[in-house]
């Protein structure tokens, strides 16, 4: 497994894998280093047998801010933020670069395992979008959300204009991003930004708690299903249906639906084990 500077790794015998972004001075802001290492982390865990769900979190009391938006880190020529953004080129070079947060919002998605992003406080601008990212999202009642960029005279990136409204519908979406007001837990949940609200006091036990039920599922089935979630918007329903098809095909196939079928029979919980 690879080294890290400002992410911490941690996997429980249950196969929870934790990426806890480790920048808590500045509310773990993205600088060049964590938005290298964040997709790195990611298809460690895709590849690894022993990572069955992946729940993203920030140290100390922010989530993440977005980009680090400090003289020390983009400096203060403009330009410069704009070749960082696009990877290293301005966009007006390669106008088919994603930049670095295309390449988290692809991370995120090309994960095979399922993620949760834990948000335990402050989420912004990119910090907001690679929580989006994630299949499943947790909110502290205690923390808030904003897309954020209009108020640094900025549009949104990181996928942000991709998933909201895929997840709160176009409308809704729109209004979040263009007046970049903050939305607090119960809004979150209510409008399905948010799947949970849980209580600050005890957040990262719940978290914790929640991932290891969700690490117990049958994961060659996790990984078809969230490959056919991913795919579904863009496809129509032929498509689709001959898509699930090929799935569960391949579900029948393996030993996680003939322990499932025995245990059922013998009236007990499975213990899958990922494996043909």
């Amino acid at each position: 497994m690879a080294e890290y500077a400002h992410l911490l790794v941690e996997t429980t015998p249950e196969g929870v894998r934790t990426l806890t972004l480790n920048r808590p001075d500045r509310l773990n802001a993205f600088n060049d280093t964590l938005a290298e290492e964040l997709p790195v982390a990611l298809a460690e865990a895709s590849g690894d047998d022993e990572a069955r769900v992946v729940v993203i979190t920030g140290a100390g009391r922010g989530f993440c801010a977005g980009l680090d938006l400090s003289p020390e880190n983009i400096g203060l020529d403009t330009e410069g933020i704009g070749r960082r953004r696009a990877g290293g080129r301005s966009r007006h070079d390669r106008l088919d670069d994603l930049g670095w947060v295309g390449r988290q919002a692809l991370a995120l998605v090309n994960c095979d395992k399922p993620i949760i992003a834990a948000i335990n406080g402050p989420a912004a601008g990119a910090g907001l979008a690679l929580a989006l990212g994630a299949d499943i999202r947790v909110m502290s009642d205690g923390a808030f959300v904003t897309t954020g960029y209009v108020r640094r005279g900025l549009s949104p990136d990181g996928g942000l204009s991709y998933f909201l409204p895929r997840l709160v519908g176009l409308s809704r979406a729109t209004e979040l991003i263009l007046t970049a007001r903050d939305v607090k837990a119960e809004e979150a949940e209510r409008i399905g930004l948010v799947s949970l609200v849980f209580p600050a006091e005890g957040f990262r036990e719940a978290v914790a708690d929640y991932a290891a039920k969700l690490a117990k599922g049958a994961p060659i089935a996790q990984t078809l299903a969230k490959r056919l979630l991913v795919s579904s918007l863009e496809h129509d329903l032929p498509t689709q249906l001959r898509m699930e098809l090929t799935s569960i095909g391949k579900c029948f196939g393996t030993e996680d639906t003939r322990e499932a079928m025995r245990a059922f029979n013998e009236r007990r919980t499975p213990n899958f084990s990922g494996r043909y």
